[in-house]
Parts: structure tokens; C-alpha cells; sequence
């Protein structure tokens, strides 16, 4: 198990809270040996504590090898979830906790981060049938090898990859996920993709796999699709369809591409977030690219946005709370607290919980494990399991974007941060939004899919509001003096033309590919 694993943009170390009675050392063992110098810099990475300005940052010193980072009666302890129990707390965790768990992700400007995560249909250039499980094994171990990868396994299964703070993972139905490092520029981040995908294509090719960059599975039905074999995906393919009707093709076939991206304090952090929601429908409309299922136009511009409306509706959403003046850290542990989960990791095993809540684990109060207490690590498997269009970890995630070719891959994490890195941008962006009501923001969530730019707002249509955001965030990534703002130009074309990737696909099925959709292939392959 590697000991720093990915965490977004900030990346901090996975962690573990450990209450100590004063005197008392809390040792733990390390699965790879990492020397004392490695764990005093990862210690110290972890110093961004509590965005309350009233709380005032104790000394962290640590006392060598073997032992956590201490501060007050506290030991942080490197982990990588999903973890065992491996270290018991001896008092429980409290509400506080999860709260001051959230809040531990400010970090001051100079410390922001950009990452971004893609995901990406493999399949067979000869048959164009989805990837199965051993070719992408096969695919895994040959990036590995080649590229001095390291290997994450479930079992006796290989189910990703690790490399300094980059990580490969599958989703449910096989989709090939980077989750990117914490950078600093968008040349960077688009460095990163390129050479992810050169890796990629390096091994792929030769097995006779390619990559479609799209948000929906243009051609094959859930039941063409290979099942991964993560425990996690087995409990969530029972439950999804007591839930909502399109759970099972947001697991198998659909892909995405998000950017996490940090925040100073709560007050930024909320600024942030209601940024990031009022906008996400546009977002939606400027990168749909998911116009077929199973062969045929499925009537949709972004098929993949309109599945997460009838996923799971107690986990997913435009969440209203956020514009309330009370909302912070406070209001989300509330609200994730009350969302249904999914499972608890022991002994290697995911242990079904699925409908039970994190407020009956906190009380111990759980039926599918009885009497035991949550860890932090329990609570960050929790916060995976919440898919509304922006969510909160330690960073915020910009969640409403369909999957697409390498441009749009650089173009999604620019145009977030060209507005929510960027202070004027950001504040301007607030003030186009604030007197849109709860009624509209759903609206536009509700019609984008459908009408993306064309969706009528107000007294004109989203794509006029869509122009200023985007020359907004133009302007913010001017602003941050690294050249950035190329990156935009896709987007930028979208807006100008007003018409969306999808629509560009839909002229291409209806027109030059004579109404097939194995054109699509070749068209966004990477």
C-alpha cells in the first residue's frame, strides 16, 4: 500500500486521528519503508489545519521514525484508504471532527494546486466492443513495466496504479481514469495528460486498444459491458437500482472530466462553491459530448449529465443549502452525515451498509458492523461516495463536465481556474449570480442536458451568459501571468459558434457517417 496517496489538488496525506492520553506514544507501521526524513516532509505538508481564524496552529514536531506527527494529544498517521482498522482510536470521533477534517483542506494562496482527473472508454479497434477485464490487466501491467509504475491491487487483482501523486484507477464498467498530481500551471496539467496518454497508447496499441474521448458510451448496452472486479462496484450495483433508474449506466457508461481546486478559508471556500454550482450548467453545455446510446441520437446533448438527474437523488444535485447565509463546513458534514451509505472497509473486505447513515456510525449505532466506531478514513470513504454537481473534500470538485478529446482535457481545468482562482473574476462571477434563485439554477440543471447553449434564460439564452463567464475566466488566467489562457480557445470557439461538441457529432452522424455511430470512434479517438 503506498503511504501518500492522492487526495486532489492539495494531496495531502491521507490521515488517521489518533487520540492519545498525554504521556502516551501511539506507534504504527509503515507498509513501504519510508525514511524519517520523507515522513518529517509529509508530516509538515499537513500543517493547514482549521480555516477558523480563531484557532490557533499548535507546534507539529515530530520524533523520528516510526513515530506520527504530533500536535497537542493528536498523532497523524500516513495512510492510503481504503484501509484496514489498522490503528484503533481509543476515544470516538465526534461531529467536531468531521468538521475540522473538511476545514484541515485551507491552505494559503501560494499553496494552491490545480488537479484534474479524465476518464476514457478502451475498446477493441477490430470489434469496437468495450475492453474486458484481462485486456486492461494486461494494459495495467504493461504501463507498469514500462514505465515504472507501481501496482494497486484488490486481492490477487490488478485494479490500478500509483506514481508519485498520479494515480490510474477503473471505474465500474472499465473506464481508464488519471487522476492527475497537484500542479501549479495548466502547461503542466496539459504536460500531464500528454503524457499520460503517449503511455497509454505506447502499451494499448500494440494490443490493439484505443481510447474514445466521450462522455456516453456511444454504441453498446450496460449489458456489453465488463464488470470490474472491485468490491465497492458490487455493492453499489445492488443498490443503485433501488435508488433511481439510471444508476447502472452512470456506473458503466459514463466518463467525466473534473478539475479539484483548493480554497484559503471557509469564507472562500463558500464563495467557491456557489461559483462553482451557479455556473456547472454551463459548464455542462460548453463540454457536452454525449449525444448517442446504443447506435442512435438519444435526444440529449450531454446523456451523461441527464443520468446523474434519476442516479440517486438523496446523494446527488445542485444542493440549495449552499446559498443559505448559515451554510460552511457546519452545514456539509450535516448534510453528508444523513446521505446513505455505501459500505465500511475491514479486513480487506467492503462490508455492505448500503442505506444506513454516517450519523448512526458515529453513534455506533450501525447494523452491519454493531457497536463499531467510525475512523477519519471511514469518513473520507463516505465523502467518495457523494455526487452532487460540486462537492466538498478537503478541496471542491468541479463535477459537471462530459469526457472528451486531449484539447477539452486542458480546456476544463482553465476554464475553472481562470474564474475561481482569480479574485476579480470570482467576485464578478458571484455578482452576475446572486439574484438567480434556486428555482432557475435547477432549471438550467434540468434543461442543459437537452438544450445546452440554446437553453433559454432570463430575457435571452445561457450561451450569452456562457460568452461573458468564459471571457471571465479568460481574463483571470491573463491575470495569473503564466500564458495560460490558450487553453481556452475550444471553449471559446463553443461559445462563439454557440454550437456545443454534441451538436458538432449529431451534423457528423446525420451527414458525412450516413447515420452510424462507429465513425465516433475514429473521430475522438486520443
Amino acid at each position: 500500500m503506498a503511504l501518500v496517496s492522492q487526495a486532489g489538488p492539495s494531496y495531502c496525506i491521507r490521515t488517521e486521528i489518533i487520540r492519545c492520553k498525554a504521556g502516551n506514544h501511539a506507534g504504527f507501521s509503515m507498509t513501504n519503508n519510508m525514511e524519517a526524513s520523507k515522513m518529517k516532509e509529509l508530516c509538515a505538508g499537513f500543517l493547514s489545519l482549521s480555516c477558523n481564524s480563531a484557532k490557533k496552529a499548535q507546534m507539529l514536531h515530530v520524533d523520528g521514525p516510526g513515530v506520527g506527527c504530533k500536535r497537542g494529544h493528536r498523532v497523524i498517521v500516513a495512510a492510503s484508504p481504503p484501509t484496514d482498522d489498522a490503528v484503533l482510536a481509543t476515544e470516538p470521533l465526534t461531529r467536531q471532527d468531521l468538521i475540522d477534517y473538511l476545514a484541515s483542506g485551507c491552505k494559503p494562496k501560494t499553496n494552491w494546486r490545480i488537479g484534474t482527473e479524465h476518464e476514457k472508454f478502451g475498446f477493441e479497434f477490430g470489434t469496437l466492443r468495450p475492453m474486458k477485464y484481462e485486456q486492461i490487466a494486461e494494459l495495467l501491467n504493461g504501463i507498469a513495466e514500462r514505465f515504472d509504475w507501481e501496482k494497486v491491487m484488490e486481492g490477487d487483482k490488478i485494479i490500478g496504479l500509483k506514481q508519485g501523486k498520479q494515480s490510474i484507477s477503473l471505474e465500474p464498467g472499465g473506464q481508464f481514469e488519471l487522476s492527475g498530481a497537484p500542479l501549479e500551471t495548466l502547461h503542466q496539467t496539459c504536460a500531464e495528460v500528454n503524457s499520460h496518454l503517449y503511455q497509454v497508447k505506447a502499451v494499448a496499441e500494440e494490443m490493439g486498444i484505443g481510447f474514445l474521448g466521450i462522455g456516453f458510451q456511444p454504441k453498446w448496452g450496460v449489458k456489453d459491458i465488463p464488470v470490474m472486479p472491485k468490491g465497492r462496484y458490487e455493492i453499489m450495483r445492488n443498490y443503485m437500482p433501488k435508488v433511481g433508474t439510471l444508476g447502472l449506466d452512470m456506473m458503466f457508461r459514463t466518463c467525466t472530466v473534473q478539475v479539484n481546486l483548493d480554497f484559503s478559508s471557509e469564507d472562500d471556500m463558500i464563495r467557491k462553491f456557489r461559483a462553482g454550482l451557479a455556473l456547472q450548467p454551463i459548464a455542462t453545455a460548453l463540454f457536452a459530448n454525449s449525444p448517442f446510446t446504443e447506435g442512435k441520437p438519444n435526444g440529449y446533448l450531454s446523456m451523461r449529465s441527464q443520468i446523474w438527474t434519476d442516479t440517486d437523488n438523496n446523494r446527488t444535485g445542485m444542493l440549495p443549502f449552499v446559498f443559505d447565509d448559515s451554510f460552511g463546513f457546519e452545514q456539509y458534514v450535516d448534510y453528508a452525515l444523513d446521505v446513505p451509505m455505501y459500505f465500511v472497509y475491514r479486513k480487506k473486505k467492503y462490508i455492505d451498509c448500503t442505506g444506513m447513515t454516517f450519523r448512526d456510525f458515529l453513534a455506533g449505532k450501525l447494523p452491519c458492523i454493531p457497536g463499531e466506531l467510525p475512523t477519519l478514513n471511514d469518513w473520507e470513504n463516505h465523502l467518495t461516495t457523494i455526487f452532487p454537481e460540486v462537492r466538498l473534500k478537503r478541496y471542491l470538485e468541479m463535477r459537471g463536465a462530459d469526457g472528451g478529446p486531449w484539447r477539452r482535457l486542458c480546456a476544463l481545468p482553465a476554464f475553472w481556474v481562470g474564474i475561481l482562482y482569480d479574485e476579480v473574476s470570482l467576485q464578478k462571477v458571484l455578482d452576475i449570480t446572486a439574484d438567480w434563485t434556486a428555482e432557475e439554477r435547477q432549471m438550467l440543471r434540468n434543461k442543459v442536458p437537452k438544450t445546452g447553449l440554446k437553453t433559454p434564460f432570463r430575457d435571452g439564452l445561457l450561451r450569452h451568459v456562457a460568452e461573458d463567464v468564459v471571457q471571465l475566466a479568460k481574463d483571470g488566467l491573463e491575470r495569473r501571468g503564466f500564458k495560460e489562457s490558450g487553453f481556452l480557445n475550444e471553449v471559446a470557439e463553443v461559445v462563439r459558434t454557440g454550437v456545443t461538441p454534441a451538436e458538432k457529432l449529431l451534423e457528423l452522424y446525420n451527414g458525412k457517417w450516413e447515420q452510424s455511430v462507429d465513425p465516433v470512434f475514429e473521430e475522438l479517438l486520443y
